[in-house]
């Protein structure tokens, strides 16, 4: 090892490499600043797998680290300096620590000594960042680093899953300490890390509920991804012929392909053929999944009194937002694991006519959407865009979806072939310019499959700047912007609440395509619905990274599935 420390020390920014590394982090994403010099240094100097890719800037590296964990099953890792580079990142963390996605963000700072006399970049991180991870610390001591850097992956990886910031003085990364206590607990190299087992008592009452409903539906939420509990969830819908809702973020519990799956439910993605096997239901079971006032329509769907089941690793969660007739908090597989085992037990078998009632539901979507799928209306609907991408992508392609007009459209009509994390987005908070990052993070996490990013044209100018940075490295990301010069959620919602009072909400048409080339990357513009699928076609074989800019039907003109556009 070449090291400026004493023979037999390291710096503190050595340790905080040997301690990455030894985690087995083999990415890295941020954005360089002085008072990250010394870590910096060690990166380059010390021999270990990281790769560090350099962003344009640190909410996008955080968004790469988000969406790198949620593709790769390992926490991602974001970094950037102190000050503003505090700041900037603030919003990806924000992000991943309320989508239960294990995010650890590094932020270098001014020197202990320094507090308190005005340095540039001052800034109390820890109280910046206390109300918005799971965890959070300035590690002052380079004796304490290790330890502490091994609770950072302890935090963000047991329980509910979460983001963690660390603050690493100036001074901290300079100075010297043993190698003594330099290694890893294995165990948080991935994620849901000790999964906590259910109560045997709430399995039985969940079974019991469950035996005694004859309509009974599932909703899944994020959670049944993230803890890998696709197989049982499977087992129990096959076992009592359930039907298998989703919440947006919990596409990917179940294939959309498969005789129980209903779609996307809620406010954002639902229809009205949907929420009707909700609303029909005589018990709901939830599965990692809030029931927040998107998946619920306020709290109207299932209606109040209906009989709830629900499954969640966060305690807090169960009973927040309904009366629960069976409450189990626990990892989502051992839950569901427990329950088909309780079931088998008994010999049960469904009459809640799953696969009947799944079938009605895409059968009116279908309807109502292949008319506007098949439309040669311009500007291009965007029902087109989702049924031209639904034939043209692999089975095993990745798609990253920003709020606004790509999600619901997306989340509604793109028919998963098959389980598992194949459709990133940002439900938590819904920030725009989220896909840009996301899918720069999916690739680097999951290289092998092909990456498509889909934005409105609010999204795209938040985020342009990492147009570099898919350049720089090459990546065969196909970026797909909906232009229709508008924030259209926000338009949507003055049309429909507010008399159609446009106040703000419009801005001037960019030429997308120009600006991508100008980045580096093949592009094209596409007006005529007749050229879009050979154009996409095109981009999405070229090889390397491609954007087509589709002029769109405006969202507030547009079916878009959502029934509500303030939630």
């Amino acid at each position: 090892m070449t090291s400026s420390a004493p023979q037999n020390t390291l710096t503190g920014a050595e340790a905080m490499v040997r301690m990455l590394d030894a985690y087995g982090v083999q990415h890295i994403f941020g954005l360089c600043g002085d008072t990250t010099l010394p870590l910096y240094d060690a990166l380059y100097r010390l021999d270990h797998g990281i790769t560090h890719l350099l962003t344009r800037d640190e909410r996008h590296a955080a968004y790469m680290a988000d969406a790198y964990a949620r593709v790769t099953g390992r926490p991602g890792v974001c970094e950037g300096p102190s000050g503003g580079g505090a700041t900037y990142i603030l919003p990806g963390v924000v992000e991943a620590n309320e989508s239960s996605v294990p995010v650890l963000a590094i932020n270098s700072d001014v020197s202990t000594a320094s507090r308190g006399r005005y340095p540039l970049t001052e800034l109390d991180q820890v109280a910046l960042f206390r109300p918005l991870t799971k965890w959070n610390a300035s590690l002052d001591d380079a004796d304490r680093l290790p330890a502490m850097v091994r609770k950072a992956f302890r935090e963000m990886t047991t329980g509910r899953p979460g983001a963690v910031h660390l603050a690493l003085p100036f001074d901290t990364q300079k100075a010297t300490m043993t190698p003594d206590d330099i290694w890893a607990d294995i165990r948080h190299q991935t994620f849901p890390a000790t999964p906590a087992a259910p109560d045997p008592g709430a399995i039985e009452a969940a079974a019991e509920a469950l035996i005694s409903a004859k309509r009974a539906v599932i909703v899944c939420g994020g959670g049944v991804v993230l803890a890998e509990a696709i197989e049982p969830l499977a087992t129990l819908a096959r076992m009592l012929d359930l039907p298998v809702a989703t919440t947006v973020s919990g596409q990917g519990s179940i294939a959309e392909t498969d005789p129980r799956a209903v779609g996307v439910v809620g406010s954002n993605g639902g229809v009205p053929a949907t929420r009707a096997v909700v609303d029909e239901a005589d018990l709901v079971l939830f599965i990692g999944c809030r029931a927040g006032s998107v998946t619920t329509e306020r709290w109207r769907s299932p209606a109040p009194g209906t009989r709830i089941v629900h499954i969640d690793s966060d305690p807090a969660v169960i009973g927040a937002n309904y009366p629960t007739e069976a409450a189990v908090a626990a990892d989502a597989r051992l839950a569901l694991e427990a329950i088909v085992a309780a079931l088998e037990r008994r010999g049960a078998k469904g009459p809640n006519g799953g696969e009947a009632r799944a079938a009605v539901a895409w059968q009116a979507k279908l309807a109502a959407f292949e008319p506007l799928a098949a439309s040669n209306e311009t500007p291009i609907r965007p029902e087109r865009i989702v049924a031209t991408l639904q034939r043209l992508l692999d089975a095993d392609a990745i798609v990253c979806a920003d709020p606004g007009t790509p999600c619901p459209y997306f989340s509604a009509h793109y028919r998963w072939p098959s389980a598992g994390r194949h459709f990133i987005t940002n439900r938590a908070h819904g920030a725009l310019g989220y896909a840009m990052g996301a899918a720069i993070g999916a690739h680097v996490g999951r290289p092998e499959v092909k990456t498509v990013a889909v934005m409105g044209d609010g999204s795209f100018g938040m985020s342009a700047g990492e147009l570099e940075t898919v350049v720089r490295y090459r990546m065969p990301i196909t970026f797909i912007t909906v232009s229709n010069s508008a924030y259209g959620w926000i338009k949507a919602g003055q049309r429909s609440g507010f008399g159609a009072r446009f106040h703000n909400v419009d801005f001037t048409r960019t030429d997308h395509a120009a600006v991508a080339a100008a980045y580096g990357l093949k592009s094209w513009k596409v007006e005529d619905p007749a050229k879009l699928e050979a154009v996409l076609r095109e981009a999405l074989d070229a090889g390397g990274p491609t954007l087509v800019d589709i002029v769109t039907q405006p969202l507030d003109e547009a079916a878009a599935p959502v029934s509500e556009w303030v939630a």
